[in-house]
């Protein structure tokens, strides 16, 4: 097979090389590499694959939203050049996702039998399981070729990424049990990304700092909702403890907190570049 310089990561569709796209390269192999690093140097714990596994699944889930962010975030700023690390990032995800499934699979021994009974009788890895062959059409139907033979229809189609990655958050939240920390802030901001495709499609500009302090503040409420109605399912912790909690900063602050400072520090970065555009030149 012959591999042109398009295909190179770094480089761009013309075969020209991208400080965007490899710099953004070499952000999705960090995590990889300090994995690599923390387990030569025994910093994995007493379970090393088992902490390699959630660590890799924790990326994932993090690079599938950050996929899922270049879109709104070029509708945002503007910058139209976004979109080319799109693809790239969502492969990332995809990459460490494959990494995490063949993590678990080393750890039951790769035995298929065993591999198979687990996803089927447990709920969560089911779940996963499921957002994995969702995500693994995706990956397979991202190049140029398949675009071109899907049409339209590919669209559609990549419009599941959604869905893998509600499937992924769920998957997540089930495997955290009592510390669902991290898994409240990413379905958080899943959340928020959701708020901008929807202001999105109502009509409402998204270069607005009303609107995106509006979703914002709409998706940090979801987030403490959300939040409380898992720990009250899924636990014995008050369902009203944990939304009250989120009503003050100490002893910290809960993922809704964080979910509003990202919101609102996008609608400020959308103030900036409003002011910034509407200033008058100086004469020369």
């Amino acid at each position: 097979m012959i591999v042109s310089a398009s295909d190179m990561p770094w480089n761009d569709r013309a075969g020209r090389f991208s400080k965007l796209r490899a710099a953004c390269f070499l952000l999705v192999l960090v995590p990889a590499v300090l994995l690599v690093a923390k387990a030569a140097l025994g910093g994995l714990g007493a379970k090393p694959l088992t902490a390699a596994i959630h660590e890799t699944g924790e990326w994932a889930v993090r690079f599938l939203i950050l996929s899922l962010a270049i879109t709104p975030l070029r509708r945002i700023t503007g910058r139209a050049r976004l979109v080319t690390v799109r693809r790239l990032i969502g492969l990332a995800a995809y990459a460490y996702l494959v990494g995490h499934f063949a993590l678990y699979c080393a750890d039951q021994a790769w035995d298929p039998a065993r591999i198979a009974t687990e996803i089927a009788s447990r709920v969560y890895l089911t779940i996963g399981f499921v957002a994995l062959i969702g995500l693994t059409a995706l990956a397979v139907t991202s190049t140029d070729a398949w675009i071109r033979r899907l049409g339209p229809r590919w669209q559609t189609l990549h419009r599941i990424v959604y869905a893998c990655t509600a499937l992924a958050l769920v998957h997540f939240f089930m495997q955290s049990k009592l510390d669902a920390g991290q898994a409240a802030f990413m379905a958080g901001l899943f959340l928020l990304l959701a708020g901008y495709r929807i202001a999105h499609r109502l009509g409402a500009p998204l270069t607005s700092p009303a609107v995106l302090a509006l979703v914002a503040v709409l998706a940090a409420g979801s987030t403490a909702v959300v939040e409380a109605a898992w720990y009250g399912l899924a636990t014995r912790i008050p369902w009203q403890a944990v939304l009250s909690a989120n009503l003050t900063i100490e002893p910290e602050p809960r993922p809704a907190f964080w979910v509003l400072v990202a919101g609102l520090a996008v609608a400020l970065m959308s103030l900036r570049r409003g002011v910034a555009t509407n200033r008058p030149a100086r004469a020369g």
